[in-house]
């Protein structure tokens, strides 16, 4: 896929090199020198900006392109929704860093030091978030010369990242708690446990229209941050997708990553995605919650604890995993 601003693509070639040249990049200092420097792509109205994490000694062939979850979440795996940081994501990077895998995560448009590119909300649509993903794959592919990209999506990241592969001939998709049912059907499921069943039958037949593609002119008002017109449109352009029907359709090396202890995505959307498409891989792990961290007894610390710190550990079957599926690219 080409840049849609090849001039302001460019441009950001040039001032992506000339950060460097300054010396601008943050270096954190250990046994192996890991740097995260600041990299960034135009888009129709501001930069995506992300940070490229990689090692001195680093595989020049292989890179990955790390994609955060749904929600004001940024390039670190961190939701403003939520008080504390995990920084699973940045972790992931490092981890990966330190084994000689380069990557790039971001702030998606409106996200973080990505918010100036971030439309109305009015004018959001979840195609723009597919895009921005496959313009990253064309940046580590033309700025930065590697070979094969390789996407790696969390949460709902996982469907933006299976959309951007197929879009941009990416190398191979990692999904990382990534759902398996539509968005409209596990928001059903969600809401069932908490609503009556008059109001239940009332959002399933919203939720219903605007998977149609229709917006719903009357709807609960308890429901009025899930149902605000300025949100609806996006809601139809999400809603459309179906990840079982996505993932089928790839024909690349697939790794599909469920954690036993997460309570957003459960084992049924990973088997889902691996049912859909027999040649992914599907790896689950025990004790791993949705933000990829290790609780080692569930009875006693709830899995929402490892929302909030960043000292709970990064799976190691986790980036294991990661590892391996990664060596088959050499």
């Amino acid at each position: 896929m080409c840049m849609k601003h090849p001039i302001l693509f460019l441009i950001c070639l040039m001032l992506n090199q000339t950060m460097k040249a300054q010396g601008e990049m943050k270096a954190e200092t250990d046994s192996l020198r890991i740097i995260d420097s600041p990299v960034f792509i135009p888009a129709d109205s501001g930069f995506i900006h992300g940070s490229l994490c990689i090692s001195k000694h680093f595989n020049k062939e292989t890179a990955l392109l790390i994609i955060s979850g749904s929600g004001p979440t940024d390039r670190d795996g961190n939701s403003t929704m939520i008080k504390g940081k995990n920084d699973a994501l940045k972790q992931l990077a490092s981890t990966l860093a330190h084994s000689g895998f380069a990557s790039i995560r971001y702030d998606k448009r409106g996200i973080g030091e990505s918010k100036k590119a971030g439309p109305l909300e009015k004018d959001l649509r979840f195609d723009q978030y597919v895009d921005d993903a496959a313009n990253w794959v064309e940046y580590l592919r033309s700025a930065l010369d590697f070979k094969n990209i390789i996407l790696v999506g969390h949460s709902e990241g996982s469907l933006i990242g299976m959309l951007a592969a197929k879009q941009s001939n990416a190398n191979g998709f990692i999904s990382l708690c990534g759902a398996g049912r539509k968005a409209a059907d596990i928001i059903k499921e969600q809401l069932s446990k908490q609503l009556p069943d008059s109001l239940r039958i009332e959002v399933n037949k919203d939720l219903d229209s605007l998977e149609q593609g229709h917006l719903v002119i009357r709807y609960p008002l308890p429901l009025f941050s899930l149902f605000r017109p300025s949100v609806q449109p996006y809601l139809i352009s999400w809603f459309k997708e179906d990840p079982a029907k996505v993932i089928a359709s790839l024909q690349i090396p697939m790794l599909i990553v469920q954690g036993k202890s997460d309570i957003q995505v459960s084992m049924k959307d990973a088997q889902i995605l691996h049912e859909a498409n027999p040649k992914s891989t599907l790896l689950a792990i025990d004790q791993m919650t949705h933000v990829l961290k290790i609780v080692r007894d569930a009875k006693d610390i709830s899995p929402t604890i490892t929302y909030e710190y960043p000292d709970f550990p990064l799976s190691t079957k986790l980036v294991e995993g990661v590892l391996s599926f990664l060596k088959s690219f050499e």
